[in-house]
């Protein structure tokens, strides 16, 4: 930084090494915190350090935390608090995880790719169509901790949701839990419905009469189911844990998982079919592009051929040479031009049944 000297000169500063970075609080990173006794929320704003004593103290109820990108070092003060393992802190910093299921002592680390339709106009313009995101909970006995990167994972309105049916969240934390991934999973629906529409249109395109098609669009969708299916199939062997035999979820929170697991495998059998589906209107449309690229070399050649007999003609009287009877020829200019318009219109009829004009 500058320095000011006494006369009120500012002096740059001479030492280059780096300044020292200086630490957001974890609160910063806090979207919500709240305490649930009885499915009830408690009034009043509490930090997650009071709002874990409060519970731990009474010996009732649980935590529900709510974080947005929080860098290394938020992450680390929430992990010191919570008893977090420090491998699951690790993986909740950093993005692009696959999706997952952990579990470390008592506590279960659960990792959702969520995805969200881009709106545009026609695939012609578009450049992306879907947008992914991650969401990241853990889930204690006494807390559930919920980490959002990305711009489209809010879950303020399913908190709100949730508080307004409270023996929803009487069940304990495995209860949202299961919430955020039914959202998640009813998102992919959405998603894969409005899919359906793009992979219409582009059918429509492909199998059109348009001499033209643009194969970049099959590309594009291709690529962003692509980034569906790994969104989306590795959650297989997560949700078959969570709707098993396992002392950590209870009984009536499984059940609801089965529905959660059974939506999940409609979207996987969409997200195949759409792909099988843009894999077979890949290799049309690269028929078709050849298709076409022949029916322009056969008209490119069919045209060099028509100019090709007036070439040859120019040649050959082009050349130089003194005895040419033809040049003392009265009607000699006249006969050839009809000549070849003749050789010209035959050949572009010749063609023109073949269909190659």
């Amino acid at each position: 930084m500058p320095h000011l000297r006494p006369g009120g000169f500012v002096t740059p500063r001479r030492d280059k090494r780096p300044l020292p970075r200086i630490p957001v609080p974890a609160a910063r990173a806090v979207v919500d915190c709240a305490v649930y006794v009885n499915g009830d929320r408690r009034p009043g704003r509490v930090s997650y350090r009071e709002a874990l004593h409060e519970v731990r103290e009474s010996g009732e109820g649980y935590v529900w935390l709510g974080l947005h990108s929080p860098d290394d070092e938020q992450m680390q003060d929430v992990g010191r608090v919570f008893g977090l393992h420090e491998l699951v802190v690790e993986d909740a910093v950093n993005a692009h995880q696959r999706p997952k299921l952990e579990v470390y002592d008592d506590t279960q680390f659960l990792v959702l790719r969520t995805v969200k339709y881009v709106e545009h106009e026609s695939m012609d313009k578009a450049s992306e169509v879907v947008e992914t995101g991650e969401i990241m909970i853990f889930v204690g006995p006494d807390f559930v901790i919920t980490v959002r990167h990305g711009d489209h994972t809010h879950l303020s309105g399913l908190r709100r949701r949730l508080e307004a049916r409270p023996t929803r969240l009487a069940l304990g934390p495995t209860a949202v839990l299961h919430a955020i991934s039914d959202l998640v999973v009813d998102s992919y629906l959405a998603v894969t419905d409005r899919m359906e529409t793009d992979i219409v249109a582009i059918e429509s395109s492909v199998f059109g009469t348009q001499r033209s098609l643009n194969i970049d669009p099959v590309y594009l969708l291709k690529r962003e189911v692509l980034e569906l299916r790994r969104a989306v199939t590795p959650l297989t062997g997560p949700l078959a844990r969570l709707t098993a035999d396992n002392p950590m979820v209870p009984k009536e929170i499984r059940r609801h998982f089965r529905d959660v697991a059974d939506h999940l495998t409609t979207v996987i059998d969409r997200v195949v079919e759409y792909d099988e589906v843009l894999t077979s209107l890949l290799g049309a449309a690269a028929a078709k592009v050849g298709i076409q690229q022949n029916t322009d070399m056969r008209k490119i050649s069919s045209w060099v051929a028509i100019a090709a007999v007036p070439t040859l003609v120019a040649g050959i009287y082009g050349m130089n040479f003194e005895y040419m009877p033809e040049l003392d020829e009265r009607w000699g200019y006249p006969t050839v031009i009809v000549g070849l318009l003749v050789a010209c219109s035959a050949l572009w009829v010749i063609f023109r049944r073949h269909h190659w004009l």
